[in-house]
């Protein structure tokens, strides 16, 4: 492997600026109608595109990008913070390309700090989602949401649910990058595949994966930061009420839309973190350092 010295965290976090704005243009809506079937806004027999038309034809096209100022903000912060610790951690681990379990723990390895910075994003996205189904609407933008919250409640309410949160961030940052490395290293070695094929489907392969993996933690997430604020129920609570209301099932409400979101962003995610790196210096350095 290559010494730290030529480790160049700041070409990686150019690749994760891009990876971040170009996966949240493209996953928002998705992840719009994802909230409304977790936290039960509309009728649980309804599919993914079926709520997606609902939203457009009651509230307007608008609307499935209404909130995406914090997630596009937060969301670039976590993907440069996420891609640069993960770029560390797998030389601190002494991790190499393809199916190497290193690649995990590189990964989990980033969940307290993305931890910190996804619990604010998703807060204020799932109750700006939530508002636009309220009559009278209660926050006018992301940032007035951001600041009612805080001026009623303090600082600490834009933490609801990170406990959580950050359990569900290592439950899937650490397959994400092992589910990557592993597909990728497989797939440039099929003939006929280029690496302009073989990034773009490991990408989607790894984030349709880790959702599904991750999934239940996320529902529960949404299902503490959804509540009136301040929460009446912690995570065992929304959990049990899950249970009981929907059955095991219910933990994954909402899934099909976030698997078909994971994979179409996680795909356009690793195609905007290469692209950006091979423009930069060509590639991604470490995949010529083998042990």
């Amino acid at each position: 492997m290559k010494p730290f010295k030529e480790l160049h965290l700041g070409e990686e976090a150019i690749g994760g600026l891009s990876a971040g704005v170009i996966g949240t243009i493209i996953g928002f809506p998705l992840d719009v109608v994802k909230t409304r079937m977790q936290v039960g806004s509309v009728d649980g027999k309804q599919n993914v595109f079926a709520v997606g038309r609902s939203i457009v034809q009651k509230e307007g096209i608008i609307n499935l990008y209404r909130g995406i100022a914090p997630p596009l903000i937060s969301l670039s912060i976590l993907n440069v913070t996420t891609f640069t610790q993960y770029a560390y951690y797998r030389e601190l681990y002494n991790a190499n390309p393809g199916w190497d379990y290193r690649n995990f723990f590189a990964g989990m390895s980033c969940a307290p700090v993305s931890g910190a910075v996804s619990t604010v994003e998703n807060l204020i996205k799932t109750q700006m989602q939530l508002d636009n189904l309220k009559p009278h609407k209660e926050f006018s933008s992301s940032w007035n949401c951001f600041r009612t919250l805080t001026q009623q409640h303090g600082l600490s309410i834009i933490y609801t649910g990170h406990v959580v949160n950050t359990i569900r961030e290592a439950s899937f940052i650490g397959p994400y990058f092992l589910f990557y490395e592993g597909f990728r290293e497989m797939f440039v070695q099929v003939p006929g595949i280029n690496i302009k094929m073989a990034v773009p489907v490991a990408g989607g392969l790894s984030g349709a994966l880790s959702w599904f993996i991750s999934f239940p933690l996320d529902c529960i997430r949404a299902g503490v930061q959804g509540q009136t604020l301040p929460p009446s129920k912690g995570a065992v609570e929304v959990l049990q009420g899950l249970i009981q209301e929907r059955g095991f099932r219910g933990l994954y409400a909402g899934s099909s839309a976030s698997i078909a979101r994971a994979f179409l962003v996680s795909g356009s995610r690793f195609s905007a973190f290469e692209a950006a790196l091979w423009m930069i210096r060509g590639g991604r350095n470490y995949e010529r350092h083998r042990d």
